[in-house]
């Protein structure tokens, strides 16, 4: 019934809206709702990973790429997969890649642009890669600029600058502080304070000073802007796939370019030219895990191969030898400390961070660096005593229970000897 002030529809209208009000200003919101408002979220976020799956695979043509975006979770489909993750490294392998006009560092720029944070993760997989190859081809454009013959690198330059332009935003303008306590004074653990001593106050140290916003990579902001993106990578460490953990050590151990049998200086070997990976490269690999690190090995050597033939054959090493200012080796041992210590990661992993924290450690002794020279000689003796510890574990295991030490044994009890008179 129309009222004397407004039709049927005005009158309708307003109470839609009173309930809108009603709805927003309502901090309980019913279970149907809630669940809408999830399936909403899901899909939207499916359908912005099958958008990205489809504009990458109209660049790599792939069957097995256009069946991620079928999946419940697309992107995380897409972080997971070993064949996406080799067609895209090949991608940006070749010799033309990275320039201003790589439609593939536009895929990842974009991508990384997005709200959605499994595809952000996506584009944080290949940080080790971009990184490496960026590092590397500037050191070789470096010298052929003489020349005129400088490839361009604004495309990988381009997605290093979003993410440490993210990194600008998340912190606001202030360094990253850590709290140490004053090794001066004694522990509070050891040497109780009485009521009346004042309290111990905490040692504040600057982990990373406050990010300047950068619109292009300078020389002098090179290592910087680099280094905060690995510390992005860092961030997601627990959620990014074995394959890039090996590829960053790989990146480490070139980065370095230290052969020398300085590396092995804290290591107990019989025969101390062999490395300790090769040695120990079979600890610690679980029967139910073998057909995953078998792809993952697959995986890596079908990207060598790949690489090679785009080099045109011969050695193939990951990077080449580069400045390693401390900008962007903190986050690299952080990394590295991830791939020795974590117990989740697979035995290549280990591997792989045991020789690249070694190569660390032989280039810091050549460049006398005393804090990396600390930083790398505590994660190899780490590593050295966690390998020990495996090791052991497996024998006691190996040997049974009955010759294990730490087994508590059952006492005896005493014999009773019955004389007859």
């Amino acid at each position: 019934m129309a009222t004397a002030n407004g039709s049927p529809s005005s009158s309708s209208s307003a109470s839609i809206s009173s309930s809108t009000e009603a709805n927003d200003h309502n901090p309980n919101p019913s279970p149907t709702s809630k669940s809408s408002n999830a399936i909403h979220s899901w899909w939207e976020s499916v359908s912005k990973a099958q958008s990205r799956i489809h504009a990458l695979c109209s660049l790599l043509p792939s069957p097995s790429l256009v069946a991620l975006a079928e999946s419940d979770r697309p992107a995380l489909s897409l972080l997971n997969s070993g064949d996406a993750y080799l067609a895209v490294s090949a991608a940006l392998y070749h010799p033309s890649s990275g320039s201003g006009d790589d439609p593939l560092c536009q895929w990842l720029y974009d991508t990384y642009q997005s709200s959605d944070s499994d595809l952000r993760l996506v584009v944080l997989s290949f940080v080790p890669l971009l990184s490496g190859l960026y590092l590397s081809r500037v050191i070789t454009s470096s010298h052929s600029a003489a020349s005129g013959s400088a490839p361009s690198l604004a495309g990988f330059e381009a997605v290093l600058l979003a993410l440490y332009g993210s990194a600008v935003k998340a912190r606001s303008g202030k360094p990253l502080l850590i709290s140490v306590p004053d090794l001066s004074q004694p522990s509070i653990y050891h040497s109780p304070t009485k009521p009346s001593a004042p309290a111990q106050k905490p040692v504040i140290g600057m982990l990373s000073p406050p990010l300047e916003p950068q619109i292009a990579v300078k020389s002098t902001k090179r290592a910087s802007i680099v280094g905060i993106a690995l510390d992005c990578y860092c961030s997601k460490i627990s959620q990014m796939p074995a394959c890039t953990k090996i590829d960053f050590c790989e990146f480490v151990s070139s980065w370095a370019g230290q052969d020398c049998p300085c590396r092995y200086e804290f290591d107990d070997l019989t025969n101390p030219s062999s490395p300790p990976e090769t040695r120990n490269s079979g600890e610690g690999v679980h029967i139910e895990s073998a057909p995953e690190e078998i792809s993952r090995l697959t995986i890596h050597g079908r990207l060598n191969e790949e690489c090679n033939w785009l080099s045109g054959g011969g050695d193939f090493r990951r990077g080449s030898r580069v400045p390693l200012p401390w900008e962007l080796l903190q986050p690299a041992l952080r990394i590295l400390g991830h791939c020795l210590l974590s117990p989740y990661v697979p035995a290549e992993v280990r591997d792989a961070g045991s020789a690249a924290i070694r190569c660390v450690y032989a280039r810091a002794s050549h460049d006398i660096t005393p804090q990396v020279i600390l930083a790398a000689q505590s994660l190899i003796k780490l590593d050295n005593s966690a390998r020990k510890k495996e090791k052991d574990k497996q024998l006691l295991s190996a040997s049974g229970p009955a010759s294990n030490p730490s087994t508590p044994s059952k006492p005896k009890k005493p014999e009773v000897l019955l004389v007859s008179k």
